[in-house]
């Protein structure tokens, strides 16, 4: 019984929190002012980067990069709780998952990263999550663009006026009636370095603008 309990509680909670979350960023989405860089996606599959702490309005981006031009592109999400609800949100949005965490190599979110990019799917990453260190850069990146001889693009957003969460990756919430500068930086490419300078390359540029 106590089992039984337990897992409802969690459905509930689940459930709840999804739906929550849904409505709250496509109402303070629909009060901001939005902008989006010229960039666009290249034209064969990539790796595409953002900060777990950018996390809160990326959907809206892959509606304006994806969406509107009949892309697609799958986000690695990790198997916890939390990274269920992400998963149920961006679901919503049309956006498709590979659950797994993409640090130290892991091999089911690998693999299944690279059965999408042979597929002509793009493969949308979170480099410090699901737990960070902040502004982290993990193996499975770079691992999945070099493996894959594919390039890499870095989506962000910032806004002109958000709250900002005392979480370990400081997520950035826009508040209504802000500007929310969306961008989509041009593609560069890892192949032939080393790891820990690939590393380096992805979180300068990751990083620019953005302290």
């Amino acid at each position: 019984m106590a089992s039984w309990w337990a897992k409802f509680k969690r459905a509930l909670f689940i459930n709840f929190t999804t739906y929550a979350i849904y409505f709250l960023v496509w109402l303070i989405f629909l009060t901001c002012k939005k902008t989006y860089s010229k960039t666009n996606l290249q034209n064969s599959p990539c790796v595409v980067l953002f900060w777990h702490g950018r996390i809160a309005m990326m959907s809206f981006a892959y509606l304006n990069w994806w969406s509107k031009f009949k892309r697609h592109g799958k986000v690695i999400i990790s198997d916890h709780k939390d990274g269920e609800i992400i998963a149920r949100v961006i679901k919503f949005f049309g956006i498709g998952t590979i659950r797994g965490s993409s640090s130290k190599g892991g091999a089911k979110a690998l693999i299944n990263a690279f059965k999408e990019i042979k597929s002509g799917n793009d493969v949308i990453i979170t480099p410090d999550g699901p737990r960070g260190p902040r502004h982290s850069v993990a193996d499975g990146a770079v691992i999945i663009a070099q493996k894959q001889n594919i390039n890499i693009q870095i989506l962000n957003y910032e806004a002109s006026k958000f709250w900002q969460f005392k979480s370990w990756d400081k997520m950035i919430l826009p508040k209504p009636f802000s500007t929310i500068n969306f961008t989509l930086s041009e593609p560069f490419s890892v192949a032939n370095l080393s790891l820990d300078d690939a590393k380096f390359l992805i979180k300068n540029k990751m990083s620019a603008g953005d302290e």
